[in-house]
């Protein structure tokens, strides 16, 4: 994990990093002892090697880290659990963008969910930063805040609990918070969510955060908040139903996202709106062929009970353009159809302003976090057509069910500035800095395109 100086009292051990390319020159440098160690490790700086280096005496004293042909977030992400426990201190002439990459690489592969190990394991070895590694440390926090949440399994992570995740967070950056709970969201018009969350012991709910001047631009945060995701009706098979507790992968990127402008204090006034739900199974289920009235005054044939995270976020983004915010953005784990098109690491991103999707796609080139616009495709709307109601929830073909998720969305938001994120939230295999399990994508891409339209703050 990443540590500032009064995390820790341990002398540090200094991490020197090695360019494949110049290594040859770097290693001629080395006393013949050091050299030794090289070659007997086969070290040359490829990227993901590390070798322990001695010292006058022959112990070993320092380590060297490759980076191949740049350093960036793979270049320490696996050391946290390589080296041992201790203390470690990055000793290497970086330009500032290199250091935050190298360090936010350490501080995601440090991550561990380990919330029901009765034997959680040792320790990541720790490393040292300073105050103007802040961003860094406060990236590395939001993302462990995602990660977490979507990892939490559904029994531990309904809607009220969703609701107190997000009252602490409001808590910690004092911010306001509102949240409308069941039979209140019918009073309030919010009969889209009610129906989808009505079937479980935990009453479905709207989670409003507010935070920064009301004088500033509003960026406005929608993140879908299935808690669980059983189908509905539209019953899923086992196996499709197994990783559905990450259905609640889009509020848990704007909630951690949220942690994020807030803790860098981006000159922003930020609402976010998350629609909580589980999508249960019992008597008073909504069910296919029913027509739900949305926020809007839109009605929505159900085609699908399992296409029920378009019909929470509608109602959400029809309250979210009535203030007509600078900018709405959602994320939602809303569809099989975008990770065909893109596999499970691209986040699909459709947005209605090409200079903010393109800001959004340079900043996810830059830092790391890459996303990929797809296209909203105006003729294919007439799918979502319904004989009997406004509009239908799900078209009878899954052929371009990315595209047609936002279309759907689309209708919601108005004039309003708008994009829309379909992610997986969910790394199947570990790699370097990306463990097995949760995960936010396109967060960082976001902030970094916020933060660069807005200004950086002042956190």
């Amino acid at each position: 994990m990443l540590v500032t100086d009064q995390d820790t009292t341990a002398p540090p051990t200094n991490i020197t990093l090695v360019s494949a390319k110049g290594f040859p020159t770097w290693r001629e440098a080395q006393s013949n002892l050091a050299q030794a160690w090289l070659a007997r490790s086969d070290f040359q700086g490829k990227k993901g090697q590390s070798v322990w280096l001695p010292n006058t005496e022959g112990e070993p004293d320092w380590v060297a880290a490759g980076c191949g042909e740049a350093p960036g977030i793979a270049t320490l992400a696996t050391l946290p659990f390589r080296l041992a426990a201790g203390t470690y201190r990055l000793d290497a002439n970086l330009s500032p963008a290199e250091r935050h990459q190298v360090l936010l690489g350490w501080g995601l592969g440090a991550y561990r969910f380990d919330r029901y190990k009765g034997d959680a394991g040792r320790e990541p070895a720790h490393l040292l930063t300073g105050p103007a590694d802040a961003p860094a440390r406060d990236e590395c926090e939001a993302v462990a805040l995602c990660r977490n949440l979507i990892n939490t399994p559904a029994n531990d992570m309904l809607p009220h609990h969703l609701e107190a995740a997000a009252r602490e967070l409001a808590t910690a950056h004092d911010a306001a918070i509102e949240v409308t709970v069941g039979d209140t969201l019918l009073e309030r018009g919010f009969r889209a969510i009610h129906a989808v969350g009505r079937a479980s012991a935990s009453a479905p709910r709207l989670i409003d955060l507010r935070w920064g001047s009301p004088e500033a631009p509003r960026v406005t945060l929608v993140g879908k908040g299935v808690c669980f995701d059983s189908g509905g009706l539209d019953l899923k098979t086992a196996a499709g139903m197994r990783l559905m507790k990450k259905d609640m992968g889009g509020a848990a990127h704007v909630l951690g996202l949220a942690k994020l402008i807030m803790a860098r204090r981006l000159p922003v006034a930020l609402r976010v709106l998350v629609p909580a739900v589980e999508n249960a199974v019992a008597a008073n289920a909504f069910r296919p062929g029913d027509v739900l009235t949305a926020y809007d005054g839109t009605t929505i044939e159900v085609d699908n009970t399992d296409a029920e995270g378009r019909l929470i976020l509608c109602d959400a983004l029809a309250l979210a353009q009535e203030e007509s915010p600078d900018i709405i953005i959602d994320f939602a784990t809303l569809t099989g159809a975008a990770r065909v098109a893109l596999g499970t690491a691209l986040p699909a991103m459709f947005a209605t302003h090409t200079d903010i999707a393109n800001a959004i796609a340079a900043a996810g080139e830059q830092w790391e976090d890459p996303v990929w616009r797809m296209p909203l495709h105006a003729p294919y709307r007439s799918l979502l057509d319904s004989d009997i109601a406004d509009i239908a929830n799900a078209p009878s073909s899954g052929l371009g069910g990315a595209i047609t998720a936002g279309l759907f969305l689309q209708r919601f938001v108005g004039d309003a500035p708008w994009v829309h994120f379909d992610v997986m939230a969910w790394n199947e295999r570990a790699q370097p800095a990306r463990p097995k399990g949760g995960e936010a994508m396109g967060l960082r891409a976001v902030h970094a395109a916020l933060a660069e339209r807005y200004g950086a703050g002042t956190g």
